[in-house]
């Protein structure tokens, strides 16, 4: 291991071991269960029923969808997210899931009831995923799915609009309680961009 890599991880050990970190990781736990606990209030099933961690993964056979469509209408929204397998899939090519994580929103000084709304951008985003599916054949393609999303008309107004409504709510995040906590580490080691809006 060369001198700058072991002198880089030293110095993020050293700064795991303040208050001010320890405060952020509880924070990222906290804010992952709420969002958890939200999407389950809204009828959505997470594979492992909850969340001890900084990730969950929705399974969206229930609610008629999967995950590749509505990551592409939530990717359209600026919501970052990452389509996934879940046990019982038979083809990774169409994946079930939908998984999420807490790190980066937390580090822009968000907390539990942040997350919560996050869940409710999310509900709204699949919300639309459905009505674009029962637009088409039942047998459409995810092409299809993504021309039907990038076209004009009503599809792509409501993305629009949730997606001005979300970049809207991240305008002015909570101050963070830890105080250093934010110059510290969002700064210098966790920033976060929202992710451009793409068709690809």
């Amino acid at each position: 291991m060369c001198m700058n890599v072991s002198l880089g991880v030293a110095v993020a050990l050293k700064q795991a071991l303040t208050p001010e970190f320890k405060a952020y990781q509880y924070q990222v736990l906290s804010n992952c269960r709420a969002m958890a606990n939200a999407l389950i209030n809204h009828g959505y099933k997470i594979v492992t029923g909850g969340s001890d961690n900084h990730l969950i993964l929705l399974d969206l056979r229930p609610n008629g969808t999967d995950g590749g469509r509505a990551e592409k209408v939530l990717e359209a929204a600026a919501i970052a997210c990452n389509k996934n397998t879940c046990p019982g899939d038979k083809s990774a090519l169409r994946p079930s899931g939908l998984r999420f994580g807490s790190p980066a929103l937390t580090s822009r000084g968000m907390v539990e009831d942040d997350f919560r709304k996050v869940a409710e951008f999310i509900h709204r985003g699949i919300q639309v995923t459905l009505d674009i599916q029962a637009s088409l054949q039942p047998k459409a393609t995810l092409k299809e799915f993504k021309e039907a999303l990038a076209g004009e008309g009503k599809h792509q107004e409501r993305v629009a609009e949730l997606r001005g409504r979300w970049r809207l709510s991240l305008g002015v995040p909570h101050a963070w309680s830890g105080g250093t906590l934010k110059t510290r580490f969002q700064d210098e080691m966790f920033s976060c961009h929202l992710p451009h809006h793409h068709t690809s």
